[in-house]
């Protein structure tokens, strides 16, 4: 898992549509620090600080400690609201996670030996079905990614989860199948050519089914 990051944030001290208005217009962000066995406490975050963290692609499946007066508290972020036609953030959502909590992310799939792969020497194709699984893990060990090792991936082949190595204590949540994350297609000159052959053969088969027919 990667350094945490750390997000400053301030109390907020009034709510409401008026207040949050002002807050916006100040180049911050109004949002919430809620979890189980404290109050929701309302606070404000530097607008261009959470938009660098968003636009990771990664934001809602990331820990984080929010520094609020010099104190950390170990957070991951569980909503963004953003504006309809200018995609800015209007409010933040963080959830405090305590050391034993477990938590449902989306985490990236990586792909590595690509270039070994011998499907892909072949000519063949990765198709990807998942670029992202659903994980549940420890709240203070998320993956940064899954890794699928290709290396020994041939045409017609499926990769499903089960072939997927996972860190101690992480487990996909869907739990009812074997689930496709990638396929290796063979490629379209190939799978033509076996059609057109499958034809021919069935053609060849047909006629000299015909000819043993006309014959009795």
């Amino acid at each position: 898992m990667a350094d945490i990051q750390e997000i400053d944030v301030k109390i907020r001290d009034q709510i409401g549509t008026g207040s949050s208005r002002a807050i916006r217009r100040d180049g911050n962000t109004p949002g919430i620090l809620y979890g189980t066995g404290i109050d929701p406490i309302n606070i404000i975050v530097e607008t261009k600080v959470l938009v660098k963290h968003f636009q990771t692609g990664r934001f809602l499946s990331t820990l984080y400690d929010l520094n609020l007066d010099g104190k950390k508290t170990r957070v991951i972020p569980k909503d963004v609201q953003l504006h309809p036609v200018k995609d800015t953030p209007l409010h933040v959502d963080f959830l405090l996670l305590s050391k034993e909590a477990k938590v449902v992310v989306e985490v990236p799939v990586s792909f590595i030996n690509d270039d070994i792969c011998p499907g892909i020497k072949k000519g063949g194709v990765l198709n990807v079905v998942r670029y992202n699984v659903e994980l549940s893990c420890p709240a203070d060990a998320i993956p940064e990614n899954i890794v699928v090792d290709l290396s020994e991936a041939d045409t017609g082949d499926s990769i499903h989860i089960s072939a997927v190595t996972l860190p101690e204590d992480v487990t996909p949540t869907i739990t009812d199948r074997d689930f496709t994350i990638a396929t290796i297609a063979a490629p379209a000159g190939v799978t033509e050519e076996a059609d057109e052959t499958e034809e021919v053969e069935d053609s060849v088969a047909q006629e000299t089914s015909d000819d043993e027919d006309s014959q009795e």
